[in-house]
């Protein structure tokens, strides 16, 4: 694994569902990459794809998606799908705006949507 690109994978509230979708339909493409997720997330992408090897981090609330902003920061995350849920209360804006910063700032590729997602996936 030692080189291989990796991928970080979020998914907040009621996106869930949609990540798992989103994983199964290009888990070929994923395969290609190592995976970190944040807890949650990650076990959902994994019940859906068996196959595919997820780290899981610590859940996002309680400090996986700031563990994924780290791993951004130090270039051990080399892409970012965040699924967030902007029909959802605030709880989640800090993680939001700290995750978008970091990605902007260490110029990496960033999805926040499924169809941004797609567009992305095309080039993996």
């Amino acid at each position: 694994m030692a080189g291989q690109r990796c991928i970080a994978l979020i998914a907040h509230d009621l996106k869930k569902d949609d990540m798992a979708d989103f994983a199964r339909e290009h888990q070929q493409a994923l395969s290609q990459f190592r995976i970190v997720a944040t807890g949650t997330t990650g076990g959902r992408v994994q019940e859906a794809c068996p196959d595919l090897s997820v780290i899981r981090l610590k859940s996002g609330p309680l400090g996986g998606d700031q563990q994924i902003g780290a791993m951004i920061a130090t270039g051990e995350v080399h892409m970012l799908i965040f699924f967030i849920d902007p029909l959802t209360s605030l709880p989640h804006d800090v993680d939001v705006k700290a995750l978008t910063r970091l990605a902007t700032v260490y110029d990496i590729p960033m999805a926040l949507n499924r169809a941004t997602a797609e567009m992305l996936s095309d080039f993996c």
